[in-house]
């Protein structure tokens, strides 16, 4: 399978990441609509804006994986919509992609990056702790239709230095 990497919006990748997350979060955690809803309006509203990291992989022209990094103001970024199709883990490409994304943070002057993840998800969790990310806050809620325990990860990044 030949990938390409990509920097941007390209022609169908909001639908086939809504899609990838619909269908991995709907067989892990039972997730419907509303999930799958969601993550394609934010997502379409992040790339229609321009601003902000993102990287995704294709192959055949479809979007196989993403991962973004919204700038929040007051030196706060979200990562957000990290996924790989199943056929692409276990490659280093989400390491790559989230080294690259907390260089850009600090380069940009950030100084606290955080996500969302989901209990159950030992592979994510393990590549957030090994690249420094904290659990900060576990809650359960039902949101998605289902009882889910969610957890915040932060990365603290010291301020960056600028000589003179």
């Amino acid at each position: 399978m030949e990938l390409t990497f990509h920097e941007g919006w390209f022609p169908g990748v909001v639908g086939d990441i809504a899609a990838l997350h619909a269908r991995h979060y709907a067989a892990s955690h039972g997730f419907g609509p509303a999930f799958e809803s969601k993550v394609a309006r934010e997502l379409g509203a992040f790339l229609e804006g321009g601003q902000g990291f993102f990287r995704a992989v294709s192959a055949n022209g479809r979007a196989l994986g993403s991962l973004a990094l919204e700038e929040e103001g007051q030196g706060v970024s979200h990562l957000r919509w990290v996924i790989l199709d199943a056929s692409l883990r276990g490659r280093g490409i989400a390491r790559r992609w989230l080294h690259e994304a907390i260089l850009h943070a600090c380069h940009r002057g950030q100084q606290r990056i955080y996500l969302w993840t989901l209990d159950g998800l030992g592979e994510a969790a393990r590549l957030y702790a090994a690249a420094g990310f904290r659990e900060a806050e576990r809650l359960t809620a039902s949101q998605w239709g289902t009882p889910t325990t969610e957890i915040r990860m932060v990365l603290e990044r010291p301020p960056q230095r600028v000589t003179s």
